[in-house]
């Protein structure tokens, strides 16, 4: 089978969500606070189906087990990537993710490495990035008195910004802000604090996890060393954030598109593709896609080769596992 895989977006209500993903994106989504836009995933919370040729009306994970081909016959048990579109109309929750040994243990999942690349970032916006305590003691005195204006640390932000957020890793998007998230497949998330928020539906506080945030922090904080790498190749410019070894778990790209280039799979890799903007077209054995913005497809390693043209902004993200 030689030919990309088109994906169709799932839309989950968030508490801090907005209308975003409709206004700037163009997606027709459902009515209330649209937060999150799954727009490549094999978890159960949020499936994507194909759209289009021979495995249309099939699931992404459904493919993962059956057609294991289409990835290069992996080892893992489950999709191991997860990528969403984030609408932050309000602060979401100060928040931690576990790494994989916790999270198997505790929720019978994936552990939540995850990164994001600013699509757009509203004037004065700020991420939760980190935190100041020095050690676990200092920590879990901060958090038990409340005193987050000490512990946090807020980071300004502007539009394409990355940041690499390992598990562990203290962390909130922060209103007026819109991200594409590249994760580990995982929906265990953390709260350490939420602005003593009020569900609508139950009329009650959100719930914290307090004790598994204090489990999984990382002390102290580091912030990750990356080596972003970017390449002209005649009009298009590609741009590495992060890849194995400093993300055990993806690579991720930009790809500024501005005339025709063929690109290439490295053996048994397949290859996640999102269009920030622009308009475009993939070519695969001869065959035109169209590309606008808001598109989401996989590459499959059955693809050798395939060849981008047009104004295209993408960024695309490889597993790191094998």
């Amino acid at each position: 089978m030689s030919e990309p895989l088109f994906l169709k977006p799932v839309f989950h209500n968030k508490i801090w969500g907005g209308r975003k993903l409709e206004t700037k994106f163009g997606y027709k989504i459902p009515d209330g606070d649209i937060g999150e836009c799954w727009a490549i995933s094999g978890h159960p919370h949020g499936r994507s189906l194909v759209e289009n040729g021979e495995f249309s009306g099939e699931f992404v994970d459904d493919l993962w087990n059956n057609h294991s081909e289409l990835f290069g016959n992996p080892k893992g048990k489950v999709f191991p990537l997860l990528t969403k579109i984030l609408d932050a109309e309000a602060s979401l929750s100060v928040q931690v993710h576990p790494d994989n040994d916790y999270a198997w243990e505790h929720e019978h999942e994936l552990g939540k490495t995850e990164c994001w690349y600013i699509i757009d970032a509203e004037p004065g916006s700020y991420l939760i990035y980190g935190h100041n305590a020095k050690n676990k003691e200092e920590l879990d005195t901060m958090i038990e008195s409340g005193d987050w204006d000490h512990l946090l640390r807020k980071v300004p932000v502007k539009t394409g910004d990355f940041y690499f957020v390992p598990s562990g890793t203290v962390h909130a998007l922060n209103k007026g802000i819109m991200a594409l998230e590249t994760q580990q497949s995982s929906d265990t998330t953390y709260r350490l604090y939420d602005y003593d928020r009020v569900e609508k539906s139950t009329g009650k506080k959100r719930e914290l996890h307090i004790k598994q945030s204090e489990d999984t922090i990382t002390v102290p904080h580091v912030d990750p060393k990356l080596d972003i790498v970017t390449k002209t190749e005649g009009k298009n410019t590609f741009t590495t954030f992060v890849q194995p070894p400093v993300s055990p778990y993806f690579a991720v790209y930009r790809w500024e598109i501005k005339e025709p280039v063929t690109l290439r799979h490295n053996i048994g890799k397949y290859t996640l593709i999102s269009v920030i903007s622009g308009e475009g077209k993939i070519t695969v054995d001869g065959k035109d896609y169209d590309l606008n913005k808001g598109v989401h497809l996989i590459v499959p390693a059955t693809v050798d080769s395939w060849t981008l043209d047009g104004d295209l902004n993408i960024i695309a993200s490889e597993s790191g596992e094998e």
